[in-house]
């Protein structure tokens, strides 16, 4: 399984409970607080805790202040039959034939006041979506908390990857042997490019015409010449 929550047992819950309290304490003793930034970029490639799969992670969206996440290598990347697996339980059925090998499971999250992103992510698994918060406190490791409802949650500890895997997708998203992203979190092209290339100058469109050359003047009549006195 790339993702999935799991059933919390009691003592798990008794003791986020106290901590929850404990949390809420200091907030009131603190006041509202502004948004932070994260500890550490969770942006890079990192291998799932069961070791079924890596993730790439990037800044996505506008002005890049989502985070998305790819499976850009599996553990297993082929089905029973030797082919390549599909995203088969996707609830959209226009995904159902999609690669599992590239698709988005990391769906735009947003910064909280914690310094987490927090959003929703996509178990291929189960074809389900469920809430999920991302944060790095080591440089090397990557927490995903993801909770079915608001006390039935699982976290995963992620780990960094620096080296690469035969099968896995090293090119940009959208790009060549890259993965790919959903419509809405697609790569938007660079300003100034065209369907042929990016202008030169930064105008896009044939070149103007050439004015034709002014014709030339008509010759003037010679004066008449003045009569003799």
């Amino acid at each position: 399984m790339i993702f999935g929550p799991i059933g919390a047992r009691a003592p798990f819950l008794r003791a986020a409970a106290v901590a929850a309290g404990f949390t809420a304490l200091g907030a009131l003793s603190a006041g509202p607080a502004s948004a932070a930034a994260p500890q550490h970029d969770p942006s890079g490639t990192w291998l799932t805790q069961d070791g079924k799969a890596r993730i790439r992670v990037e800044k996505c969206g506008p002005q890049e202040k989502n985070l998305c996440g790819y499976a850009v290598w599996l553990k297993t990347p082929l089905n029973d039959e030797g082919k390549p697996r599909v995203d088969f339980r996707n609830p959209d059925p226009k995904k159902r034939a999609r690669a599992s090998l590239g698709h988005q499971l990391i769906l735009g999250l947003k910064l909280n006041e914690d310094a987490h992103y927090e959003g929703k992510i996509y178990n291929a698994e189960d074809g389900k979506f469920y809430d999920v918060t991302i944060w790095s406190d080591e440089p090397e490791e990557l927490t995903v908390k993801g909770c079915l409802i608001a006390f039935l949650c699982q976290s995963q500890t992620w780990k960094r990857v620096g080296d690469t895997l035969p099968g896995q997708l090293t090119g940009p998203t959208n790009g060549a042997n890259g993965p790919r992203a959903d419509a809405e979190w697609a790569p938007k092209a660079a300003p100034g490019a065209t369907a042929n290339g990016p202008a030169a100058t930064g105008t896009t469109g044939p070149a103007p015409a050439a004015k034709p050359a002014p014709k030339p003047a008509a010759p003037k009549a010679p004066a008449a010449a003045a009569p003799a006195q």
